[in-house]
């Protein structure tokens, strides 16, 4: 029985019910030691109706990565070869299984969502985790990422863990204490008042201290933490126990598993055997089942090897290294020797590099960094020390560990002062700048990476100029101009797979030499083996910059292809970008919408901020096309908040729905500052600017701006480059020429709509209604078709005010009843594609695929899916 806790387990049986009806949910249980965690988690597994799966978080397993996820799957892994082929090669190299390049650690999330959707296929499903705090980072990674994509599979997944433990993006129930009442109950009447007041008083409604406080109060004034009196209470406990069950019980605290053959075999030196667990069973301390001892409460786990005495810890944990002579065993073997020495010790530290080497080929960064810090302090050499250290801030920069890449690049740095050593501190000086960027200090960030490159050379230079190029993006021109520089004065070899790209870089830049087309550019690097997608992916962006959009999409199209099909997901929010910004640019609305929303999800699980402020403010200006302000300002609020990033997007989407609705003086104000810029934004944000300045009777206010505009159409050499420069050049000189030339030259479909607007507008005012009409007629079309809702109510107006009446709205096409997620999977299913493939591409669980497709099927008014082939599914 549960004592107060009805509120909290009618929110637990309300998930429960709704992963019985087929609707997934996680949630994270948090609250202080003793709160009742791991009760709820029983309760819930008591509900008897639904296979269980049940994991703890483990605190000595926290440097070996995916072993919290290992320990709660290892019942389920003969289910392994029902993933795709790709996933469950993931899985295998992350747990160590089989000897394969590991993907994205964040394949392994995904991985983790087809097994259990895949045991969901048998009946609803309940994932428990105890302890979470003490999950290694990959396992919390994996596990959430999963979380965060549960939908329809009929699974509920409930963390349990201690404050400050989040989960972004997951439902929480915070535990709280008891209330009186029900802590009077839970304590019983079978106590004495002076202990029952003082008790009551001091456990603060903490249900594990209400029932082992009794044991241990006393009448002194003093009282420690009641975490460090709880743990007394249990240590009290066990020191009434014989002396070979404490030994045994020491052995067990300090090897992590559980794994009884390995606990007695250490304990085997000790002179103590499994009958010597019995005295600890039948206190409830521990539990012995399936070859595993399991300490009743973590805390008593904590209790026990705390107060080992230090010089009896270190002959356990030598102990338990020498018990663990398996080949599976030697990252835990290596974590054991460390904490068994008493000194630097050369072969301890080189066991600990070899376990951090393993860490990063399974995409354990968090836990590779720790292992090369210890074997650096087990190191006796300074420059094996400072190579280690190095390899600590490059692993814990990977994993995103900012705080500690910060103090071990101070301590290589440090010892670099007396050891001179370029490369090294090339190296230190870059996982310093990725921190810098990654903390939001992209001035440290860029001046870092300068440095760095300078110090160095060759490929590994131009990789880090090129991240300082992305750096210098948000700070300005000067800076932009200085790593061009930097990067056109490096000396590389025709060979180098970066060579093409850097020239493509500097002729973009420099705009003094003519720039090669980006086809050609990927070409040659693959040639010449470049990292794909890794080394292309500045191309493409800078693709967009030379106005080459026609071959950005192809190539991201391409790349965001191989990303998928690697497994490669961090890459993805900025391949996504590019493409979605390409897709808005040729006038496919809903694609561009579809993909930048796939983009910021990816972008916000794997806490790529940059990339989430683009793209927000991306679908900002989506938001501002179709005028709905709400979602635009909402969405341009949060990229402005996020950082430089996505400044220019957000103020154009602002400038654009100001604009939109008339707002002409708040529009131009808005556009002013950002156009004319080097930035994608900054660019095509121009011919706006110059329709808001001369609407306005201030066609001066955009000079400036569209003088550098020329120069950029000049050499773009698009058609639809000079048909925007032609319309610009239309309204400054009110001219029937350039609104001709404009239309006559390639466009894409909303600016050629918008042209059409403004040169029926032209044609009305200078009363020419009859020759307006078709013009008005056509954009109204377009921006119907396209949901531009402002423009296509100034189109309508405006044929209205000719004399010819404006035909109603249409109803909505067949694409705009559909969710982003939507229109993906049914796009995919049209090709043929089954869920289980669609659900490795767009990173679901089968089920939620097939949920959606069944959702989007009367939307679209069909009954299968082999009807989909013949619906019009393009913008």
């Amino acid at each position: 029985m549960l004592y107060g806790r009805a509120a909290e387990q009618a929110v637990i049986d309300r998930l429960l019910s709704e992963a019985r009806a087929g609707r997934s949910g996680a949630l994270l249980v948090r609250g202080e030691p003793g709160i009742g965690k791991t009760a709820l988690l029983d309760h819930a597994a008591a509900a008897g109706d639904m296979r269980v799966i049940r994991g703890t978080g483990i605190e000595s397993e926290a440097e070996l990565p995916f072993a919290g996820l290992h320990l709660l799957l290892r019942p389920v892994l003969d289910r392994l070869d029902a993933l795709p082929e790709q996933q469950e090669r993931a899985v295998r190299a992350a747990f160590g299984l089989a000897a394969v390049q590991a993907g994205d650690r964040l394949l392994v999330g995904l991985a983790v969502l087809s097994l259990l959707s895949e045991l969901a296929e048998d009946g609803p499903l309940l994932v428990l985790v105890d302890d979470a705090q003490w999950l290694d980072r990959a396992s919390t990674d994996a596990l959430l990422f999963a979380a965060r994509r549960l939908d329809a599979e009929g699974i509920a997944l409930i963390l349990a863990a201690r404050d400050p433990f989040t989960a972004q993006g997951i439902a929480e129930l915070p535990l709280r204490g008891l209330d009186a009442s029900a802590a009077a109950a839970l304590l019983g009447p079978d106590i004495d008042p002076v202990t029952r007041f003082r008790v009551l008083a001091e456990a603060q409604g903490n249900p594990l201290a209400l029932i082992e406080l009794p044991r241990t109060a006393s009448g002194d004034g003093t009282a420690p933490p009641l975490t460090d009196r709880v743990q007394h209470a249990f240590l009290g406990k066990v020191r009434q126990l014989p002396e070979a069950t404490q030994g045994l019980l020491a052995v067990a605290s300090a090897e992590e598993t559980g794994d009884l053959r390995v606990v007695l075999r250490a304990a085997a030196g000790f002179g103590d055997f499994l009958e010597d667990l019995h005295p600890a069973e039948s206190a409830d301390l521990v539990r012995v089942e399936a070859g595993t001892v399991t300490f009743r409460h973590p805390l008593v786990r904590a209790a026990v090897y705390q107060g080992i005495p230090p010089s009896l810890r270190l002959a356990v944990h030598g102990a338990l290294a020498e018990a663990l002579d398996g080949p599976e065993d030697s990252d835990r073997r290596a974590w054991h020797l460390a904490m068994a020495a008493t000194g630097p010790d050369e072969e301890v530290a080189a066991e600990l590099e070899r376990t951090a080497v393993r860490a990063s080929g399974r995409s354990g960064h968090a836990a590779a960094a720790s292992a090369y810090e210890r074997a650096a302090r087990l190191s006796l050499r300074p420059d094996t020390r400072a190579r280690r250290l190095t390899l600590a801030a490059e692993t814990a920069a990977w994993a995103g560990q900012l705080d500690r890449t910060a103090a071990f690049v101070e301590q290589g740095t440090r010892l670099l002062a007396v050891l001179p050593d370029k490369t090294l501190g090339a190296r230190l000086t870059h996982a310093r700048a990725t921190a810098d960027f990654l903390r939001g200090a992209p001035r440290a960030a860029y001046e870092a990476l300068v440095e760095g490159a300078a110090a160095t050379g060759g490929t590994e230079a131009a990789r880090m100029l090129f991240q300082a190029l992305h750096t210098a993006w948000y700070l300005g021109a000067p800076e932009v101009t200085r790593v061009a520089a930097r990067l056109g004065e490096l000396p590389l070899p025709d060979g180098d797979p970066l060579a093409p790209v850097v020239a493509f870089v500097t002729a973009t830049l420099s705009r003094d030499r003519e720039i090669p087309p980006l086809a050609e550019v990927v070409a040659r690097s693959r040639e010449t083996r470049a990292r794909c997608p890794g080394d292309l992916v500045l191309a493409c962006g800078m693709g967009l910059v030379a106005g080459q959009d026609e071959e950005v999409a192809e190539t991201a199209r391409t790349l965001v292809a191989e990303a998928r099909s690697l497994g490669t997901i961090g890459i993805l929010p900025t391949l996504l970008f590019f493409l979605a910004e390409t897709e808005m640019f040729h006038g496919r609305h809903r694609d561009a919408l579809a993909t930048a929303t796939e983009g910021l999800r990816i972008a916000r699980d794997t806490g790529q901020t940059q990339w989430a402020g683009q793209l927000g403010a991306f679908l900002a200006y989506l938001a501002a096309l179709e005028g709905d302000e709400e979602r635009c300002r909402t969405l341009a609020d949060e990229a402005l908040a996020a950082g430089p990033a996505g400044h220019g997007w957000a103020t154009w989407a602002l400038g654009v729905l100001d604009l939109g609705k008339g707002r002409i003086e708040a529009a131009l104000s808005r556009l002013e500052p950002v156009a004319g810029g080097y930035q994608v934004a900054g660019t095509r944000c121009v011919p706006d600017l110059v329709e808001a300045a001369v609407r306005l009777g201030a066609p001066e206010r955009a000079a400036d701006a569209l003088s550098g505009y020329r120069t950029w159409v000049a050499g773009t050499g698009q058609p639809w480059a000079r048909a925007l420069l032609a319309r610009c050049q239309a309204l400054l000189d009110d001219s029937e020429e350039h609104f001709v030339e404009a239309l006559r030259a390639e466009g894409r479909p909303f600016e050629r709509a918008r042209t059409a607007l403004l040169y029926g507008e032209w044609l009305r005012r200078t009363r020419r209604k009859a020759d307006a009409r078709p013009h008005l007629r056509a954009a109204l079309e377009v921006f119907e078709r396209l949901a531009a809702t402002p423009w296509a109510e100034r189109a309508r107006a405006e044929l209205n005010a000719t004399g010819s009446t404006a035909p109603a709205a249409p109803a909505p096409g067949l694409l705009a009843l559909l969710t982003p997620q939507e229109l993906q999977i049914v796009r995919l299913a049209a090709r043929g594609l089954s869920n289980r493939d669609i659900a490795a591409q767009l990173f679901l669980s089968p089920r939620t695929v097939g949920y959606h497709l069944y959702k989007a099927y009367p939307k679209l008014g069909v009954a299968s899916r082999g009807e989909l082939a013949t619906i019009a599914l393009s913008d």
